[in-house]
């Protein structure tokens, strides 16, 4: 299926960290050789995100070689008083091309007047230009990124020319909100990707052959009042008021 608001961007940092985040209670960490779709959608909501849709991750491109680098670190214990000493493992010198797109979120029918596709998919390409609304981090906050347009497929990547593909086993993809997938449930979502010629075609989240796990019981509470009118600030203007 073809998408008019199909974004594309590049981005890059020193580091990242990409892991399954029910393994993040303490401990070691060691970064997938690749993005995961919720880190990859979190970096797209860091540029420009609204309640309004939902951002897809169509597919991601490989520029450089994978590389990994430990680091000695001092995390604070979770259960008792003081740090721990632990080793995370991340990788190292990354940059990725990433298409995506949206789709309107029908969990939130409160916001049917701001369905405006042209004016979001105009929004995300100059926030795109402009290094995105908020810090981009690769995975967890100390792996600082940077974003920029560009063109899908440009340039030489490290893998453009490797021979079959590699796969990667089973993966953490992402998770299902309430907000977003079932109402009263939160749900994690595993999958198998596989990487050709550097490029790994990310299934939907709705995909059959997504394997699910269910988290616990979550009840959304999202804001009622979005945009000038609910706040008040038309009815203002129509008084002559700012």
């Amino acid at each position: 299926m073809q998408y008019k608001n199909i974004i594309e961007f590049k981005v890059w940092g020193r580091y990242a960290l990409f892991t399954d985040p029910l393994t993040r209670i303490g401990g070691e960490k060691y970064s997938y050789q690749i993005p995961t779709y919720e880190g990859v959608k979190g970096i797209l909501s860091s540029v420009y995100w609204k309640p309004t849709f939902i951002w897809i991750i169509d597919k991601v491109r490989v520029m450089k070689p994978i590389k990994t680098q430990s680091h000695s670190v001092r995390p604070i214990k979770f259960y008792k008083e003081g740090n721990d000493l632990s080793i995370y493992t991340y990788l190292s010198d990354v940059e990725y091309q990433v298409q995506a797109h949206f789709e309107w979120n029908d969990k939130r029918k409160d916001l049917l007047n701001d369905q405006n596709e042209d004016k979001h998919f105009q929004v995300a390409r100059r926030m795109i230009e402009r290094g995105g609304r908020r810090d981009v981090f690769l995975g967890t906050r100390e792996c600082q990124g940077y974003v920029e347009p560009c063109r899908f497929g440009e340039g030489m990547g490290f893998y453009d020319n490797y021979p079959g593909e590699l796969s990667f086993g089973l993966m953490f993809h992402g998770f299902d909100y309430p907000d977003e997938g079932i109402e009263g449930e939160f749900w994690s979502r595993f999958w198998t990707p596989k990487m050709v010629n550097g490029v790994i075609d990310f299934v939907p989240p709705d995909d059959t052959s997504i394997i699910r796990k269910f988290v616990r019981k979550m009840v959304s509470n999202p804001p009622v009042t979005v945009g000038l009118e609910e706040k008040g600030l038309l009815e203002g203007k129509k008084e002559g008021g700012v």
